[in-house]
């Protein structure tokens, strides 16, 4: 039997936390937001540019000062916030709850893949459009390759997620991995999702091994 010094059971107690900490990663609640393509901003926002507010997790991305209006057949959310840089394909990200109030159905996708996305008015001061992109973002992790190849997981795999703090336990399944150069490791859930768990601004989720 080996007789471990009070100093050795510390350091292995802080080595056993410190890799449990390395597995686990933060849950990051994604609310309403849009994407637009530089075509459309101009269209809502004539001789404006998209304009930083404050800085977002994933490099290079931002919340911007500029908002509008989604319109759908029952009602009208206002003040919905446009996230920068402009991409090639406009993209609206509603939660289910969302999709009820405003009468659509759209349905649940990886962002960026738009291909049955739904019409939707977007409006601002300026102007309004009617656009197939609403969608209800599908609950992903963005990681980088290294953090990939640290938890030993393989691009294109499905996990499992389990919430293992707070007093609402969750275990997420049809999780969708989205690697990428520059990622930071971080789960994405919608509104709708971030309550049902019970979901704050620190709280952190590990995958289950399966």
């Amino acid at each position: 039997m080996n007789n471990y010094s009070v100093e050795e059971i510390r350091k292995i107690v802080r080595e056993v936390l410190l890799e449990m900490q390395a597995e686990t990663f933060p849950i990051g609640i994604s609310n309403r937001h849009i994407h637009l393509t530089e075509e459309h901003f101009n269209i809502l926002f004539p001789n404006e540019t998209i304009e930083p507010l404050k800085p977002l997790k994933q490099p290079g991305e931002f919340a911007s000062k500029q908002t509008v209006s989604l319109v759908g057949a029952k009602g009208e959310i206002k003040k919905v916030r446009i996230l920068g840089p402009l991409r090639k394909r406009s993209q609206v990200e509603i939660s289910k709850t969302d999709a009820r109030n405003l009468g659509l159905q759209p349905p649940i996708r990886l962002s960026g893949n738009l291909d049955d996305a739904v019409e939707i008015m977007i409006r601002s001061k300026a102007a309004e459009l009617t656009i197939p992109a609403a969608i209800i973002a599908k609950r992903h992790i963005h990681l980088n390759f290294q953090d990939l190849e640290r938890l030993k997981l393989k691009e294109g795999q499905i996990v499992s997620v389990e919430i293992f703090e707070g007093t609402r336990r969750t275990i997420f399944h049809d999780v969708e991995l989205r690697p990428g150069k520059n990622f930071v490791l971080e789960m994405h859930v919608d509104t709708d999702e971030a309550n049902a768990a019970d979901i704050q601004p620190n709280t952190r989720g590990r995958i289950i091994k399966e």
